[in-house]
């Protein structure tokens, strides 16, 4: 259960100012039905983050287990250093027309915008860590949908309420505390 309720932690913290967060905000505002836009975050989260989670558990085996804990302890600190960065979304990155639905659109939209994002590599991370695949992804799923369906549901008026700054510091504070942890084991 650790690994589900820090991993639920980590990615709802990491999502906050993160590109997809914006990313749901603008399909909010664009196509306004909210049910379809969080139906289709939900199945790109999964998909996205069942393959990150699969890797994650590959590496595990792959490497050996010195390898592994320098690996991952050096990828908690850069995780740290990248969350200081804040994200902005491209205006090309938002869907011109809805082709295939608003929920279509959503999930192409949304998977893509995941793919090499900081949530998606804390997802192989964290499955490398804890070996535990399912919790994981069952975890960093939640973790996004706590971060961006409220975004969908209440659209600008969240976003502007959260110190996002703080919010970035605290979420690279618990990164590289997983690092440090990792180093002193």
């Amino acid at each position: 259960m650790e690994a589900f309720w820090l991993s639920t932690g980590i990615v709802a913290l990491a999502e906050m100012g993160d590109k997809t967060q914006l990313l749901s905000l603008l399909l909010a505002a664009r196509f306004k039905k909210p049910w379809p836009i969080v139906c289709g975050i939900l199945v790109a989260t999964l998909a996205n983050h069942a393959a990150a989670g699969a890797l994650g558990t590959w590496v595990t085996h792959w490497l050996g287990p010195v390898a592994l804990k320098w690996v991952l302890m050096v990828s908690f600190w850069a995780m740290a250093v990248w969350m200081l960065i804040p994200d902005k979304i491209d205006d090309d990155e938002t869907p011109e027309t809805p082709r295939w639905g608003v929920f279509g659109t959503t999930v192409v939209a949304f998977f893509l915008a995941e793919m090499g994002d900081k949530t998606q590599i804390a997802t192989v991370m964290l499955a490398a860590d804890y070996q535990a695949w399912a919790w994981v992804v069952a975890g960093t799923t939640l973790g996004m949908m706590l971060a961006n369906a409220p975004v969908v549901w209440l659209g600008e008026r969240i976003t502007r309420r959260i110190p996002l700054l703080w919010v970035h510091r605290v979420s690279a504070l618990i990164f590289a505390g997983l690092g440090v942890g990792l180093w002193l084991s």
